[in-house]
């Protein structure tokens, strides 16, 4: 694999910095979804288990280098506790680390406050990682979702100390390796959005890595438009229909077949439940906006699907947050879902409106993987070096 383990490592008696990504939503300060902390759990626990003592690094929004008090990690303890079932301090103070309290010492994990509140993080500063490093034995990065940033908890502490990656990280890069890396063939990709301009790299590396790319959501239909359709009044990049039409050619070169919907759901007013139709993609009216693939696409989809080895899924097929248009999402994705469970499909997801899309579908927990990261999963998707992997690499 190139990196090591939490395997790897002798933990008795250590101080292990353990860099996660505890980044969670909050209302009226409280976590709404702490599906990010339970994530963490399995490397906390094991650390514990073996005679180690972590310390959390994370951060939380973006102070950008000044200390907010709304941005504090404070507001991630009960919820914390509550998953982890330790006793947990919060020190708030890099200075506070370095001089631990009687009761810092007697609590199971400690947690570093938002390590964003200091300018060196961000900019990598040596003489900060330096400092941070000295309050550990052993570096373990659990933060996939972080590891596109070239920060110093990221990176440069992999260079400081015996370094590895934690449990979430490591079933991260092994699910992303039987994806792309080294896929059972044949491999598909699901890609959808709204836009083409913020997928260009992701297109451009999918077309020469799989056998059938499926183009959904609002970018389908500036492909479908760079075929010379009407896409009447739809969410459309007409500027970019020359890049549309390069991205098709050079899948045609490397043997990547692009999927289009064959037909298309289009109506007068994107509202819930509005009056709606079924339509030839080459037959939108136009005074109608294109809003979901239609029921000859998601069948031509499953039939793919049905062929398929391994899928990697990135956004929804169409305007999936108010019904009818998620119905080409939910019956696509429950489709790979139940091939996944059948032991057909190896199916990994993440990004973006990814596991919302997949979530609504009732279709998550039948998914091989779900990625809880979003730029590092796009980015390891568009084919780039991920800073925090290739720290743990020239660590290891």
């Amino acid at each position: 694999m190139g990196w090591k383990t939490l395997d790897d490592m002798d933990l008795e008696g250590k101080r292990v910095l353990v860099r996660v990504d505890i980044n969670v939503p909050v209302e009226n300060g409280t976590v709404t979804d702490a599906t990010r902390i339970e994530r963490i759990k399995p490397t906390v626990d094991d650390i514990l288990a073996r005679g180690g003592k972590p310390m959390l690094i994370a951060h939380f929004d973006r102070p950008k280098g000044k200390v907010v008090p709304s941005m504090s990690l404070r507001v991630t303890v009960p919820a914390l506790e509550a998953v982890l079932g330790r006793k947990l301090r919060l020190i708030e103070t890099l200075e506070g680390a370095e001089n631990l309290t009687e009761e810092a010492r007697a609590a199971d994990v400690l947690l570093l406050e938002n390590i964003r509140f200091h300018p060196g993080e961000e900019a990598n500063d040596p003489e900060f990682a330096a400092r941070l490093a000295a309050l550990g034995d052993v570096y373990c990065n659990d933060a996939f979702s972080a590891a596109h940033r070239a920060h110093a908890s990221t990176t440069a502490l992999a260079h400081l100390l015996p370094a590895c990656a934690g449990r979430l990280m490591q079933a991260e890069l092994q699910a992303l390796e039987a994806a792309l890396g080294n896929p059972a063939r044949p491999v598909v990709a699901v890609v959808g959005g709204a836009k083409v301009s913020t997928k260009l790299d992701l297109l451009g590396n999918l077309v020469e890595k799989v056998d059938t790319l499926v183009i959904g959501g609002g970018m389908a239909n500036t492909f479908l438009a760079a075929l010379g359709l009407d896409v009447g009044k739809s969410l459309c990049e007409h500027e970019m229909a020359p890049t549309a039409r390069e991205i098709m050619l050079k899948a045609g070169a490397a043997g990547c077949a692009i999927l289009l919907p064959a037909d298309v759901v289009v109506a007068r007013e994107f509202a819930e439940g509005a009056a709606h139709e079924v339509a030839g993609a080459h037959a939108c009216p136009p005074d109608a906006m294109i809003l979901d693939a239609g029921p000859r696409a998601v069948a031509r989809i499953a039939a793919v699907l049905d062929q398929a080895r391994t899928l990697i899924w990135n956004g929804p097929l169409g305007a999936f947050e108010i019904a009818p248009f998620d119905a080409a999402t939910n019956a696509a994705a429950q489709h790979a879902a139940r091939l996944s469970r059948a032991g057909r499909l190896i199916s990994v997801a993440g990004g973006g409106d990814t596991v919302a899309a997949l979530n609504r579908a009732g279709a998550a927990e039948g998914f091989t993987y779900i990625s809880t990261a979003g730029g590092a999963f796009l980015e390891w998707m568009e084919g780039k070096d991920l800073p925090g992997v290739a720290a743990l690499k020239g660590a290891a």
